[in-house]
């Protein structure tokens, strides 16, 4: 199949607003049926507007941008939860910011479901504002955008990590209406981007892993996921792997962001959420289907990843 080329224009006007589904700080378009379903949903919280991206598209798509739009990029920080999109793929968090010379083509794949989470701060300088402790510990590219340099565009891709997933969900599952929507949102927006700013933070600390170590490390979360529902105990998969349990405990956290047990119970919850979305298990039986022999103990569990219980999520 050709993939069809289209303008920034021709693009925008394949998506319409969607009046029924706006509000005061909300506004919603739908994609055309010419080339897909789904939605972009724009949520205007306070110094910051929440961009979230659903949909699928069924064609190729390039959308051209040319140089005259190019210019102020501001501050965003996005998640990219499923599907490709540019040079986004699924499973990447990325910060982006400065100055944009040049025009660029954005390319949307065939039969690729996006969802997409975006916090575009309102400017560049916002971001200081929140950091009342300073910004010594971010990189110096990023302090010296920060610190009003025009000249500079940063960028920074890397991979979501357990304890964004868990605010991304319950984000996209807020249970609530009105201003405690609002605040709700605010909430999960500001934790992602201190979550990333942390994710930046560590970087510059060195590593004192092995690519050995690291290997073993992505093994034992291998052997983690194909064991949901009866996992090792931690000396048991330090043996597996061949680690000491101190190295693998240490270690996980530092390639992951996360304890070994606790990517474990973010694994179970994603499996959970993916199997009552499904529908063919009843709470009881995906619960068992995860490693919970204890269904209180489930929904506790899955209660606090999503902010809903799990006969709801259904």
């Amino acid at each position: 199949m050709v993939a069809i080329c289209l303008s920034s224009v021709d693009y925008a006007e394949l998506w319409q607003d969607d009046r029924s589904a706006a509000s005061s700080i909300e506004s919603v378009r739908v994609c055309s049926t010419k080339v897909g379903r789904g939605y972009k949903r724009w949520i205007q919280l306070r110094d910051m507007t929440l961009l979230i991206h659903d949909y699928e598209l069924s064609e190729d798509l390039f959308v051209e941008y040319s140089s005259e739009e190019a210019g102020e990029i501001g501050l965003e920080f996005g998640f990219q939860l499923l599907g490709n999109r540019c040079d986004r793929q699924s499973g990447q968090n990325f910060l982006y910011g400065g100055f944009s010379e040049d025009g660029e083509a954005i390319a949307e794949f065939l039969s690729d479901r996006i969802l997409q989470v975006d916090i575009h701060l309102n400017s560049i300088q916002q971001l200081c504002r929140f950091a009342s402790q300073g910004l010594d510990g971010l990189p110096e590219d990023l302090q010296q955008l920060l610190a009003d340099d025009r000249s500079l565009e940063y960028g920074d891709v890397a991979a979501i990590t357990p304890a964004m997933r868990t605010a991304l969900e319950q984000l996209l599952n807020c249970p609530y209406v009105g201003i405690t929507r609002q605040l709700y949102l605010e909430s999960r927006c500001l934790e992602l981007i201190a979550l990333k700013l942390e994710q930046l933070s560590d970087r510059k600390l060195e590593s004192k892993l092995k690519p050995d170590d690291v290997d073993r490390i992505h093994q034992a979360k291998d052997i983690l996921s194909d064991r949901l529902d009866n996992p090792p105990s931690l000396i048991e998969l330090a043996r597996q792997v061949g680690l000491n349990d101190y190295k693998l405990k240490v270690g996980f956290r530092e390639v992951f962001g996360t304890t070994a047990f606790g990517y474990l119970r973010q694994h179970r919850m994603e499996r959970a959420s993916q199997l009552l979305s499904e529908g063919r298990l009843n709470v009881k039986e995906v619960a068992r289907s995860v490693g919970y022999a204890n269904q209180s103990r489930f929904a506790a569990a899955f209660r606090q990843q999503f902010g809903v219980n799990p006969k709801s999520y259904r």
